[in-house]
């Protein structure tokens, strides 16, 4: 059953596609530039009224992403594959030519039918546009979340596993230190949990104070913290974690209690176990991880290597 629409009929449903979903509805012609668009394009700071000019569909997509959107809608119009959606950004502003502003920046997602004449031949096409800049904010949260810890905002042990996998994939040869705060769990025994997740916050923010431009932080757990020390060989790395562990002992020095009855602050120190990035992501942490074992084990407080070499 075939439903024919004059020119009045497909603008009234032109307008109620419009109001009913809030997508933008789009005409080109044969070779994609846009002769007609719903009256919401002006969204995306487009006036089509005033242009001089007829905008291409790519004029919409961020410039890194045209090229991909072109291809799309020629393959289209050439007869190609047409059906799905596909997505990319939108430089919502007047001065989309130059703006990188994040908050212009919105996602859509475009689909596209083409229309044929009697020859078979496309003559243009009809497209709707949809935002789905909220989809990708959600996305963005959701991934954010999966990779980071949400106590100290720090990447979390998968991200940093994953960046030691793209380290060891290239050759591998960098330092990672494994820092963990003394008596922590005598802390968190004596004190409570919120005692302890202040402590954590607050090494962790220390943490970011002293690393230098290039070094990944993360949070290994609930006690263990990791540093990934690119560029540095393992004297300047050792030497680096040292001036960590010696400074954050003197920034948490306890001061005296007002009054006998109330007993000062915890003394807080740090300890940390440096290794080298090799072999694999395990034995890479482990080594790391026994190093500071033994620097524990040494009274804390210091810096220790475990110098394991893996058997070929």
């Amino acid at each position: 059953m075939k439903i024919g629409l004059n020119d009045v009929e497909g603008h009234v449903l032109h307008g109620l596609l419009e109001e009913a979903s809030g997508d933008i509805v789009v005409r080109l012609d044969r070779h994609g530039f846009i002769i007609h668009a719903s009256a919401n394009i002006a969204e995306l700071g487009l006036d089509l009224s005033a242009a001089l000019l007829l905008p291409h569909i790519t004029d919409l997509a961020e410039r890194d992403h045209a090229a991909f959107l072109g291809a799309h809608v020629n393959a289209a119009l050439a007869g190609g594959a047409h059906g799905g959606w596909v997505e990319f950004p939108v430089i919502a502003c007047a001065e989309r030519d130059t703006c990188r502003e994040a908050h212009c920046q919105r996602w859509y997602a475009l689909s596209l039918r083409p229309m044929c004449n009697a020859s078979g031949i496309a003559d243009g096409a009809l497209c709707l546009m949809r935002s789905v800049q909220q989809l990708r904010s959600l996305e963005g949260e959701l991934h954010a979340r999966a990779v980071t810890d949400p106590l100290t905002g720090l990447a979390n042990r998968q991200a940093f596993c994953a960046s030691l996998r793209r380290h060891l994939a290239r050759g591998g040869g960098q330092m990672v230190a494994v820092l963990a705060v003394d008596g922590m769990r005598a802390l968190l025994l004596r004190y409570g949990q919120r005692t302890a997740d202040e402590v954590m916050w607050g090494f962790a923010k220390f943490l970011e104070t002293m690393a230098l431009p290039g070094h990944e932080l993360a949070q290994l757990d609930g006690e263990r913290f990791a540093v990934l020390l690119p560029e540095m060989t393992a004297r300047v790395a050792r030497e680096w974690v040292q001036d960590v562990v010696t400074t954050f002992a003197g920034l948490a020095a306890p001061s005296p209690g007002p009054s006998p009855a109330k007993p000062k602050a915890p003394q807080l120190t740090a300890s940390a176990g440096l290794a080298r990035v090799e072999c694999t992501v395990d034995w890479t942490l482990r080594e790391a991880e026994l190093g500071l074992v033994m620097a524990r084990a040494g009274g804390g407080r210091q810096v220790a290597v475990a110098g394991h070499r893996r058997a070929a």
